[in-house]
């Protein structure tokens, strides 16, 4: 861990902080099954309230017995993602309602022809090893959306996937759905292929379908990552200590359900709060407050042994110019210097305003770059190159030597969009923009990449399953007509 904002105690006193919001507030819960479960171990629980009081030693014990890393895999299981392993990791956004086309232009709803389109480019691009659907296709019933949102994905990426989850009974054909494409319960167990978001709704309450699908998907232990999005100022306090101490009360909370569902599921910390703007009301992405979040809920997560995602690498701007490049790097930088396992949702135009492939180019560039800042080298003495010198002596060169030629492609770090012409030569090929380059790259890898195709007989596997989700999860109102 490079880069740190919290001292040891610091870390303890908001820990401290957050047992006793759990303990003396409470969160609400409105699932009566988990309300039992939560009685069952001593806790106090007003079950018509639907609220709960956390009491330390539960928590304790919770984080103590949850899978502290996992790895999960691609259709093809040699793309991986792995989680508290000292690895990073990039996804592109789950989904979002908008869709922008053309950056500088109307948005407008997302389609499941979107998610076709996000998954294929996902799939094109190095640094993003779990393709997002990027879409929330308003084209799809939200009963079954997501049963055809991951359809759609397996079908245009080999990558690890992620999505939005809906309630119980979609979770029940998606787990259907992952052991079709393992072969069997067991592999599907082994080699889980995506994970749902539990996403406790600040402050301190949790959505009743996502603690109740927690009950399918338990079955093949996916693992959970829990992230709340507490705004400080508005859903949290005005402070940057208030809000990390309420976030992490409702992290822990999310991890203690998770653990009565099923004793050692594996979860993600996710230290996700962002600040809230007065000015323009509403929520900020990318301003100084997210890399200090960014930076100090990685150590908080870290402190208990957990992975843990945040919210880097994002922006407020609404196109991929120099503001955007500001945002995404800084924070993203320092939150990698930090030590975070994964970093998301990439590829939104603005505070989730829309899904844009061009920003999801822009912060591939910047992850590379990150990357490569991060990257380890090698001090030996044939990088020290003592001879070398030697040999070039005051007021030589090295770019004629045979040890320049052996060594420069691994020490210097190649960028694909920015910009290092000389000014002539950038002037005659059209000066181009930033902006520019990534909508020409974009349409590079639409128009040339096409992902490994799926397997026929697996390709109808999924067909069938999609088709009987259709006719079980109709929405409601079509079984009046």
């Amino acid at each position: 861990m490079i880069c740190q904002v919290l001292s040891n105690i610091q870390i303890e006193k908001i820990h401290q902080a957050s047992l006793a919001i759990l303990e003396q507030v409470g969160v609400i819960v409105p699932h009566k099954e988990i309300l039992g479960r939560f009685s069952d171990t001593g806790a106090k629980v007003d079950f018509r309230e639907q609220r709960v009081w956390i009491p330390a030693d539960l928590v304790e014990r919770s984080l103590e017995q949850c899978g502290k890393h996992f790895t999960i895999y691609g259709r093809d299981i040699s793309k991986t993602a792995a989680f508290g392993l000292g690895k990073r990791n990039y996804n592109s956004v789950a989904g979002e309602a908008s869709w922008v086309d053309e950056i500088g232009t109307e948005r407008r709803y997302a389609t499941l022809e979107d998610v076709a389109v996000a998954s294929r480019f996902a799939d094109a691009l190095d640094k993003i090893n779990i393709a997002g659907a990027m879409s929330d296709p308003k084209d799809i019933p939200v009963e079954y959306r997501c049963v055809e949102v991951f359809a759609t994905q397996l079908r245009n990426t080999t990558k690890p996937v992620t999505f939005w989850f809906h309630d119980r009974a979609s979770a029940k054909i998606i787990v259907e759905m992952l052991i079709a494409i393992r072969g069997d319960e067991q592999k599907a167990a082994a080699n889980p292929l995506c994970y749902p978001f539990l996403e406790p709704i600040s402050p301190l309450r949790f959505p009743f379908n996502g603690i109740d699908l927690l009950f399918e998907t338990a079955r093949l232990d996916l693992p959970v990552p829990v992230g709340p999005m507490a705004q400080m100022g508005l859903s949290a306090p005005a402070t940057i200590a208030g809000t990390m101490a309420q976030q992490n009360a409702e992290i822990i909370a999310g991890i203690c359900i998770a653990q009565l569902v099923k004793q050692g599921l594996p979860v993600c910390y996710g230290g996700i709060c962002h600040a809230f703007d007065m000015s323009t009301t509403q929520m900020i992405f990318s301003g100084p407050e997210q890399a200090i979040f960014g930076v100090a809920m990685t150590q908080i997560g870290k402190r208990y042994h957990l992975p843990v995602y945040i919210n880097v690498g994002l922006t407020d701007s609404k196109r991929p110019d120099a503001q955007a490049g500001l945002e995404a790097g800084a924070t993203l930088a320092l939150g990698a210097a930090a030590g975070a396992d994964i970093f998301g949702h990439m590829g939104i135009a603005g505070v989730d305003q829309a899904s844009s492939l061009d920003m999801l180019l822009l912060q591939n560039e910047i992850i590379h770059y990150v990357e490569s800042l991060n990257r380890e080298f090698e001090i030996s003495d044939e990088t020290l190159a003592l001879e070398v010198i030697s040999e070039a002596g005051p007021g030589g060169t090295f770019i004629d030597t045979e040890h320049t030629v052996r060594h420069f492609r691994e020490e210097l770090w190649f960028p694909n969009l920015l910009d290092r012409e000389y000014y002539q030569s950038w002037l005659n090929s059209g000066a181009s923009s930033m902006e520019a380059r990534c909508r020409a790259r974009k349409e590079e890898i639409l128009d040339s990449h096409e992902p490994e195709p799926i397997p026929p007989e697996l390709d109808r596997a999924l067909e069938e399953i999609v088709a009987a989700a259709k006719r079980e999860l109709r929405p409601k109102a079509s079984t009046d007509r």
